[in-house]
């Protein structure tokens, strides 16, 4: 899944993907005010990985962060806040290593099997015989079940994150026994992988439950893992995870796992106190506080991360593609990276892709060859569409104004600053951009109705199959698709990328595809980013993990 950010962007700016030292394109190049830049580091990891008898047993881990008001990973409004939270408490049954190669966890599934017959893909699940929720049910092939028909968009009752690769099932069903699950491809799905990262319980997996069932609430009954919910206190946001008594596997190496519900400062404060084991380093003021501290080190490198600029095209003056192009040409990237990068002492090349990140196998620079930055041609192209430039210089036509909204969470100075210099960048060709502030409790609605003209949102790619989300980034059919944007058409292309079974060649189709998806002008890629943090020495398998998600168990303090 791609799990959109629930922070405002300057909270999580310094948590996002460290690119490859290859160059960016020439200097025409999309967004490109200055020469092109390289990173300073590879798609490299920073977490301190310690086998897991190397660390001792007991000890509290305790970080920043709160749930999310919708709890449930699967749902269209799942954060990734949402998904953190439900790791420590529900299954880890597929996790990826930092560059994404595929890690099956014996403790959920004992042995998998994939195969094709006649052109159609199998994959066989043995469950672990152990395995069981937290209320007894056994996880067996009807939690494999309930999780595919939850997700893939046939029964409009559940409001899934993405459908892809769930709706090109045509079969879960029980295999030797209850503890197997065979599960049928109309075609091959390279990607299945990501599919079953984790699961739900059957009851979780009712419509009403999908939706309502984890808004603001725990359900540790339905969950299963290492750890379970000691206290969720909807009142603070703070939340304790305790070992689980019902845990077949190896036990958890802490006693406690601890999420205190804090600010971006209030978080470095109490880091710098020694009340928190780890905090991200956001800016280059947070990361001037934090460095150097005693006992404790930075740990920094690649986490996959893409913050993007999104046009709704449903909003009266945004429908107007030729001004959604214009607006594109008008944004320097560079500047808007430089801003966001400032003190940091990191470079990357600017991101071509929403789907792949330039450390992958397969990535192409998408955006650059279809957008060039150059306010001068968006000038024209204003003039060609009949918006003519004012006594004050803003464009005008049938006696309206040239005004676009950009929607503002929080009031981080990183984000009014990146504010600032997008409204410079457009008035300099006639069109005003209106800056109106949101509080962060509104970021789910904002999104899922369309509620702005203008919104700078991240995702964070749970899995390295960046392909396998072009519907869900470009289908016009998508509530995935924050812009609105595409057409019947173009959701045909993209959906035949999906039936190619080669993992090289579906990405160099997706790629191909992607590039007529961002010729609608509604989505700009703008920067990923570093990832940088701030680590009590001794503080195990915690870091910059690219892909990989230790599991909760292998977290600790080494002896």
């Amino acid at each position: 899944m791609r799990a959109r950010l629930a922070l405002p962007v300057a909270l999580v700016a310094a948590i996002s993907v460290t690119a490859t030292a290859c160059q960016s394109s020439s200097g025409d190049g999309a967004g490109s005010g200055s020469k092109s830049t390289s990173s300073a580091a590879s798609g490299a990891a920073d977490y301190n990985p310690k086998a897991y008898d190397k660390l001792k047993d007991g000890g509290t881990y305790t970080t920043a962060g709160t749930f999310d008001e919708q709890g449930n990973p699967f749902h269209v409004n799942g954060t990734l806040t949402a998904s953190r939270v439900w790791a420590w408490y529900n299954a880890n049954a597929i996790t990826f290593s930092p560059t994404g190669e595929v890690q099956y966890n014996p403790d959920y599934f004992s042995d998998v099997k994939v195969s094709v017959e006649g052109g159609d893909q199998k994959v066989v699940l043995t469950i672990n015989k152990k395995a069981v929720f937290n209320d007894g049910t056994p996880i067996d092939w009807t939690a494999i079940k309930a999780t595919w028909k939850a997700n893939n968009g046939s029964d409009k009752a559940y409001a899934a994150g993405t459908t892809e690769g769930y709706d090109q099932i045509t079969d879960v069903a029980r295999g030797k026994d209850d503890k197997q699950a065979v599960i049928t491809f109309k075609g091959v799905f390279p990607s299945w992988p990501s599919l079953f990262t984790t699961f739900l319980h059957p009851k979780a997996a009712k419509a009403d439950n999908f939706d309502k069932a984890y808004v603001k609430k725990a359900r540790p009954e339905w969950g299963t893992g290492p750890y379970t919910v000691g206290k969720w206190d909807t009142h603070s946001g703070n939340i304790t995870f305790v070992r689980n008594a019902k845990w077949w596997g190896r036990k958890g190496k802490l006693d406690k796992r601890v999420y205190v519900n804090l600010e971006s400062t209030a978080a470095v404060n109490a880091f710098k106190n020694g009340q928190l084991d780890y905090v991200s380093a956001v800016d280059a003021e947070s990361l001037k506080q934090v460095k150097g501290l005693k006992g404790t080190e930075i740990r920094s490198g690649g986490s996959p991360f893409q913050y993007s600029l999104y046009f709704n095209t449903k909003s009266s003056v945004l429908g107007d593609k030729a001004v959604r192009k214009a607006i594109q040409e008008s944004v320097d990237r560079s500047q808007i990276a430089k801003i966001q990068f400032q003190g940091l002492d990191y470079e990357e090349p600017l991101p071509g892709s929403a789907l792949l990140y330039s450390f992958q196998k397969g990535y192409e620079d998408n955006v650059s060859a279809v957008l060039k930055y150059g306010p001068d041609r968006a000038k024209k192209e204003l003039d060609a569409a009949g918006w003519k430039p004012g006594s004050d210089g803003i464009r005008e036509k049938g006696g309206k104004e040239l005004e676009v909204g950009y929607t503002l969470m929080g009031d981080d100075p990183l984000g009014k600053a990146t504010a600032g210099a997008l409204a410079a960048m457009l008035k300099q060709s006639g069109i005003r951009l209106t800056i109106e502030k949101a509080d962060q409790a509104d970021f789910s609605s904002i999104l899922s109705e369309r509620k702005f003209d203008l919104f700078l949102s991240g995702n964070r790619s749970m899995d390295p199959f960046g392909a396998r989300y072009l519907c869900e980034s470009y289908c016009s059919d998508r509530e995935s698709n924050l812009t609105g944007a595409g057409s019947p058409e173009l959701d045909k292309e993209i959906r035949a990328t999906s039936d190619i079974a080669d993992p090289d060649k579906q990405a160099a189709a997706a790629n191909k595809v992607e590039r007529k998806a961002l010729q609608e002008y509604a989505r700009l890629p703008l920067y990923s980013g570093p990832s940088t943090y701030s680590v009590k020495k001794g503080l195990a398998n915690v870091g910059a993990t690219i892909f990989h998600n230790p599991l909760p168990e292998t977290v600790g303090w080494e002896k």
